[in-house]
C-alpha cells in the first residue's frame, strides 16, 4: 500500500471515538461502560453537585484544545450515550454520531465514520480509558504541526506491560516500533491517544480493505495483538510504520492511564477519581 494524501492537513481537528464494545469484562451492566460515574463534581452552570462519567474525561481534554466537533461510532443498542450527550450542548461541543450493528475492533469501528470525518484531522481516544494531562491533545497537535507528521501518538510510562502496546521512539520522538502487549520488554511507554491527518485517515480506511489484509486476517486478529480477537489499533500503526508514515510522538507526565474495563480498575478509578 502506498502512503496517500487526500486532505488539507492544517484543517480543524475533530475528536473520533469508538464505542462500539460490548464491555464484557465489565457485565451485567445497567449503562454503557462510557457513561459509568466515576465522580461527584460541581457543575459550572448550576453549581450543584453532579456525577461525572467515564467518557467526560476525554470530551473534556478535546474541548481544552479547542476541539469543537466529536464524532462517536457507537453500537446498535448503545442508545443511552446519544441520549446522555444529545448533541453537545451540554459538554460545549458539537456531537454525532455513526450508529454500527458489528465491528472487527477499534479500527474497523472508526473508519465507518470515514465518509464524515476524512477531511479533517482527528484527535483519536478512547472513552473508557483515563489518562492525563489535561492539555494532552494541545500537545498532540502541536507537535503534529511543527513536524508534520502524519500520525502523533501520546506516551504515558506504563506499569502493566502486557496490556499495552509499547512504543520505541528515537531521541527527536519519531516512533520506531510497536510491541503490542508484550509479555516483557526493555520500552517504557505505551501509546494510549493519538493526533493523525487525513495520510492516516486514508491509509487505515485502504488497509482494512486491502488484498494483503484479507490474506493475513487470522494472523492480525491474532490474541497476541488483542485478547479478544480484534483487529488492533496497534497492527494498524505498525503498518502504517511499515510502509514509510511518519509516526512522531509526545511524551506525556502523569500515571499510567487506567483502562476502566475492568471491575478493579473501575473500583480504583472510583476510589481515585479521573486523571488530568
Amino acid at each position: 500500500m502506498s502512503e496517500t494524501t487526500s486532505c488539507d492537513d492544517a484543517g480543524e481537528v475533530v475528536g473520533l471515538i469508538p464505542a462500539a464494545g460490548l464491555a464484557t469484562r465489565l457485565q451485567p451492566l445497567p449503562c454503557s461502560k462510557e457513561l459509568l460515574p466515576i465522580e461527584c463534581v460541581r457543575d459550572e452552570r448550576s453549581g450543584l453537585a453532579r456525577p461525572k462519567v467515564a467518557s467526560e474525561y476525554l470530551l473534556d481534554k478535546f474541548r481544552a484544545a479547542g476541539i469543537a466537533k466529536a464524532f462517536w461510532v457507537i453500537r446498535s443498542g448503545k442508545w443511552d450515550i446519544p441520549n446522555y450527550f444529545r448533541d453537545g450542548a451540554s459538554m460545549g461541543m458539537s456531537m454525532a454520531y455513526v450508529v454500527i450493528s458489528d465491528s472487527l475492533g477499534p479500527p474497523d469501528t472508526i473508519d465507518r465514520a470515514y465518509p464524515l470525518v476524512s477531511r479533517y484531522r482527528i484527535a483519536f481516544g478512547f472513552p473508557d480509558i483515563l489518562f492525563g494531562p489535561s492539555d494532552v491533545y494541545a500537545r498532540l497537535i502541536q507537535r503534529q504541526e511543527r513536524t508534520g507528521a502524519a500520525v502523533v501518538l501520546g506516551l504515558h510510562r506504563i506499569a502493566e506491560v502486557r496490556t499495552w502496546d509499547m512504543v520505541e521512539t528515537d531521541e527527536d520522538g519519531l516512533v520506531r516500533r510497536i510491541e503490542m502487549k508484550p509479555a516483557s520488554t526493555m520500552l517504557s511507554y505505551g501509546w494510549g491517544c493519538a493526533v493523525w491527518t487525513g495520510v492516516f485517515t486514508e491509509f487505515l480506511h485502504r488497509f482494512l480493505r486491502s488484498p494483503e489484509t484479507t490474506r493475513d486476517f487470522s494472523r492480525l486478529t491474532s490474541k497476541a495483538n488483542d485478547p479478544g480477537g480484534d483487529v488492533a489499533m496497534g497492527v494498524v500503526l505498525q503498518a502504517a510504520l511499515t510502509a514509510g508514515i511518519p509516526v512522531q510522538s509526545v511524551h506525556l507526565p502523569g500515571e499510567s492511564p487506567l483502562d476502566i474495563g475492568t471491575p478493579e480498575n473501575l473500583a480504583k478509578a472510583m476510589r481515585e477519581g479521573g486523571r488530568g
